[in-house]
C-alpha cells in the first residue's frame, strides 16, 4: 500500500474528528460572522492550543482578505499549504536518521508507556532493512519487564541486545552497549530508558548522566536525543517536550498511537514550540506501522484531500 494510503488510513479516526470539527466549516459557502470565532474554538479543540489557534486564525483571516477570497472553499488549500509549508518546515522533518557518523546513537527518552521499547525495536527492524547493523541497550534497568521486552524484540528481529539485572546502573549499561557496538562493527545503536515523569529531578539527573557518558564516548555528532511521545495526551505531550526538552538538548520526536485515538494539532503545536523535527509517527502496533512523518501527506490526509503528485 502506498504511503498515503496507509497514513490516509492510519489517520481516518483523526481526520473524521477533525472533519466533523475544523474541515467541515470549509464547507461553507461564504464567511459569515461565526466563522472565525468558530473555526478558533474547533482548532483548539483539535489540541492546537490557544496561541496557535488565534495566529492561525489571524493569519487566515488577513490572507482571505488579500486575495480577496469569496468563501470557505477558496481557504482550505491555504490552510493545508500554511500547515505543511510553514508550521511544518523544521528542518530534517520526516526524513530518516542521519548516518553519516557511525555509529549512530539514539538515546530513547519519555514518560511511562509513551512507546520507547517498542519504538527502539521498529527502528532497530527498519535499519536492519536497510542493511544496518544495529545493537540495543536495555538501559531501562527499573522493570524487568523492560529488559524482557526489549530482549524480545531483539529475539524477533535478531538484534544483540545488551543487558545487565535489574537494579544495575542504566548509564553502565549504555556504556557497556557503546563498547560492544564498537567492538561488533555496529551502524546503530539504540538506547532504551526507563519511563520518568518530566517532573522528578532525580530521574531526569541520571538521564543526565546516561547522556554524558554517550556523549564522552560517541561524541556530540553521532548522539541523537529521541522524545517518544503518546500523542493521545494532546497537550500534555506539548509539556513534556518542552520540559525534556530543557533537561536534554531534543533532537527528533516519534508521536506513537497516532491514529484512532489522536486528535491531530498536537503536530502542529509540537513543531511551532520545540522546532524540532517529528520523524516518524506509529500509525499501528505493526513492525511497519512507524512511518516517516511526511508534512504535505499528514496535512492532506488530515483534510481529507491528497496532494497532487507523487502518489498512487
Amino acid at each position: 500500500m502506498a504511503f498515503f494510503a496507509r497514513l490516509k488510513e492510519g489517520l481516518k479516526g483523526v481526520r473524521d474528528r477533525w472533519s466533523s470539527g475544523v474541515a467541515s466549516l470549509f464547507g461553507k459557502k461564504a464567511f459569515d460572522a461565526s466563522f472565525w470565532e468558530e473555526l478558533e474554538d474547533r482548532l483548539i479543540a483539535g489540541d492546537v492550543g490557544l496561541d496557535l489557534a488565534e495566529e492561525l486564525v489571524s493569519s487566515l483571516k488577513a490572507e482571505a482578505e488579500s486575495r480577496r477570497l469569496s468563501g470557505p472553499g477558496e481557504l482550505k488549500d491555504v490552510f493545508v499549504e500554511r500547515i505543511s509549508g510553514e508550521l511544518l518546515s523544521v528542518p530534517d522533518m520526516g526524513r530518516p536518521f542521519p548516518l553519516e557518523e557511525r555509529p549512530l546513537v539514539l538515546l530513547m527518552i519519555g514518560v511511562n508507556g509513551s512507546g520507547k521499547t517498542t519504538s527502539a525495536g521498529k527502528l532497530a527492524a527498519q535499519f536492519l532493512k536497510q542493511g544496518k547493523k544495529v545493537v540495543l541497550a536495555a538501559a531501562d534497568t527499573f522493570r524487568a519487564a523492560a529488559v524482557e521486552q526489549l530482549q524480545i524484540w531483539g529475539e524477533r528481529i535478531g538484534v544483540r541486545v545488551v543487558a545487565q539485572k535489574q537494579g544495575s546502573d542504566p548509564a553502565a549499561v549504555a556504556f557497556d552497549a557503546w563498547q560492544a557496538t564498537r567492538a561488533s562493527g555496529a551502524d546503530v545503536l539504540i538506547v532504551d530508558t526507563a519511563g520518568r515523569l518530566h517532573a522528578k529531578h532525580n530521574l531526569m539527573e541520571e538521564l543526565r548522566k546516561i547522556h554524558r557518558v554517550l556523549e564522552r564516548e560517541a561524541g556530540p555528532g553521532r548522539l541523537q536525543n529521541v522524545l517518544v511521545l503518546d500523542a493521545v495526551t494532546g497537550q500534555n505531550a506539548v509539556a513534556q517536550a518542552l520540559t525534556f526538552n530543557e533537561a536534554l538538548p531534543l533532537s527528533a520526536v516519534i508521536l506513537t498511537k497516532y491514529d484512532n485515538t489522536a486528535k491531530g494539532g498536537v503536530v502542529l503545536a509540537i513543531a511551532r514550540e520545540l522546532k524540532v523535527p517529528i520523524r516518524y509517527i506509529g500509525l499501528g502496533e505493526g513492525v511497519d506501522d512507524l512511518s516517516p512523518f511526511d508534512p504535505v501527506e499528514f496535512a492532506a490526509a488530515l483534510m481529507g484531500t491528497a496532494p497532487e503528485e507523487g502518489l498512487e
